[in-house]
C-alpha cells in the first residue's frame, strides 16, 4: 500500500456546468418562513446562490486546499484521500483528525498548519504533531465508494491500516467530531493497542454512553438533557432519510445544487453556535466551499449512506467486556450548543479520561467555529501523553 500524492483540479466543465445549473434553478415557493420554522428559508437561499453565480471563486480556494501535502491511497478497495503535514518540532506525535457530516476534511484547515507547526503560531515546538486528516469513505475526494459495509467499526480499521501500513505509524492520536468522534471513540475502544491516546467534542458512541442514567447528571450538567432534546429536534429529519432510504434523496440533491445547498446550509445553521445568523459562524465562502466539495464529487448520496451503514443495517458489537470500554486515554472538549453532551460521571465510568475540558462557545463543528480553543485542548490533552 503506497500513498500517492494527489492534486485537487475540478475540470472547468464542471464548473461551467453548476453555473448552468445555478442560473435554470427553479427554487420552491417560499413564504411565513422568516424564522426558518419550515426548513431553508428562501430568501437567504436565493441570496446564497446569487453568490456562488457571481462572488465564489472555486479556483481560489482549490489552491488553498493544495497548497497542503494532499495524498490517496487505495484500502482493499476504497479509495481513501487525505492530507499528511508532518510535524515541525523535536518528537510530533502523529495524530489523526475525522471530520463528520455535513463536514469535510476542510473543516479542519485552520487547525493543520498550528498543530503541525507550533512555533510559526507563536506556540511550543514540542507541543508538534504529524497531522493527518482524511475524507471519511464516500466523502469529498475519497471517492468513488463502491463498497458496501462501511461504517464507523469499518472506517476505525482503515484508519490503522492507513496509519500503520500507509504511513508507517505504529502508534497514533486521534481526534474527531461528529462521526469523526465516533471513528476516534471506536479506535480507542476497539484498536486501543495502536492508540496514544483520542480526543473527542461528540461523545456519542455506544461504549461512552452505555448504562447512562440520571444519577450521571452532576453539578452545572443539570440541563443537559433538556438541551440535547431541543438541539436533537432540528436533527431528526436527516436521521430518519438517512438511515432508512438515503438512496431516494441521492437523486434529488445529486442533480441540483439548489437542493444540495438547502439540505446542508440548514444544518450548518441549526447545529452551529449562531443564534440563527449563520454567517456568525460560516461565511457565504465557507459554506460554498462545503457546498462545492459535495458538489463536484458528486459524494452526497455515498456521505448519507454512512448513516445507513452505521445505524440503520446492523447493531454496534463491543470487541471486548473490559471496562473501562474505551481503553485508550481519552479527552473530551464539550462544547455549549454540541448536540450531544455527556454526563462526566458516565465518561469516567466508561472511559479512560484524563482530560475533561467546558468549552466557553461553538456548536456542533468546533474545528471551523472555534479552531483556536480546539487547537489548545488539543494540546492540552495530548500533551499528557507525550
Amino acid at each position: 500500500m503506497r500513498p500517492e500524492a494527489f492534486h485537487i483540479e475540478i475540470p472547468g466543465a464542471a464548473l461551467g456546468a453548476l453555473r448552468e445549473r445555478l442560473s435554470h434553478r427553479r427554487a420552491a415557493a417560499d413564504f411565513a418562513n422568516d424564522d426558518w420554522g419550515y426548513g431553508t428559508n428562501g430568501a437567504y437561499l436565493n441570496e446564497l446562490v446569487e453568490y456562488w453565480l457571481d462572488g465564489y471563486d472555486w479556483r481560489k480556494h482549490e489552491a488553498a486546499m493544495n497548497s497542503y501535502p494532499n495524498q490517496r491511497v487505495s484500502i482493499e478497495g476504497i479509495p481513501i484521500h487525505f492530507i499528511h503535514q508532518p510535524g515541525v518540532g523535536p518528537d510530533p506525535m502523529p495524530l489523526i483528525l475525522t471530520h463528520g457530516w455535513p463536514w469535510t476534511f476542510w473543516d479542519y484547515e485552520k487547525l493543520i498548519r498550528p498543530l503541525a507547526d507550533p512555533a510559526a503560531f507563536g506556540g511550543d515546538p514540542a507541543d508538534a504533531f504529524d497531522v493527518v486528516v482524511p475524507s471519511l469513505p464516500g466523502f469529498g475526494f475519497s471517492s468513488p465508494l463502491e463498497t458496501p459495509g462501511v461504517n464507523w467499526v469499518r472506517t476505525a480499521e482503515l484508519w490503522v491500516r492507513l496509519m500503520r501500513d500507509g504511513l508507517g505509524y505504529d502508534r497514533f492520536a486521534a481526534q474527531g467530531g461528529d462521526w469523526g468522534g465516533i471513528v476516534a471513540t471506536e479506535l480507542g475502544h476497539r484498536f486501543a493497542e495502536h492508540v496514544i491516546g483520542i480526543h473527542t467534542t461528540l461523545p456519542g458512541h455506544a461504549a461512552l454512553v452505555a448504562g447512562l442514567s440520571a444519577a450521571d447528571v452532576g453539578p452545572g450538567e443539570e440541563s443537559w438533557a433538556e438541551d440535547q432534546a431541543r438541539r436533537m429536534r432540528t436533527a431528526t429529519s436527516h436521521m430518519a432519510v438517512h438511515t432508512t432510504d438515503p438512496q431516494t434523496l441521492a437523486y434529488a440533491l445529486n442533480d441540483s445544487p439548489l437542493g444540495l445547498a438547502a439540505w446542508i446550509v440548514e444544518r450548518r445553521r441549526a447545529w452551529s453556535d449562531c443564534d440563527g445568523d449563520v454567517e456568525r459562524r460560516f461565511s457565504k465562502d465557507d459554506l460554498l466551499t462545503t457546498i462545492s466539495l459535495y458538489w463536484f464529487t458528486e459524494t452526497i448520496g455515498t456521505s448519507m449512506r454512512f448513516y445507513k451503514e452505521c445505524l440503520g443495517m446492523q447493531p454496534w458489537r463491543p470487541a471486548h467486556a473490559r471496562m473501562p470500554a474505551v481503553e485508550a486515554p481519552t479527552g473530551i472538549a464539550v462544547f455549549p450548543e454540541e448536540l450531544i453532551k455527556l454526563p462526566r460521571k458516565a465518561a469516567e465510568r466508561n472511559a479512560n479520561l484524563i482530560h475533561w475540558s467546558l468549552m466557553q462557545a461553538g456548536g456542533h463543528f468546533a474545528p471551523a467555529e472555534e479552531p483556536d480553543a480546539l487547537i489548545e485542548d488539543v494540546r492540552a490533552c495530548f500533551g499528557k501523553l507525550r
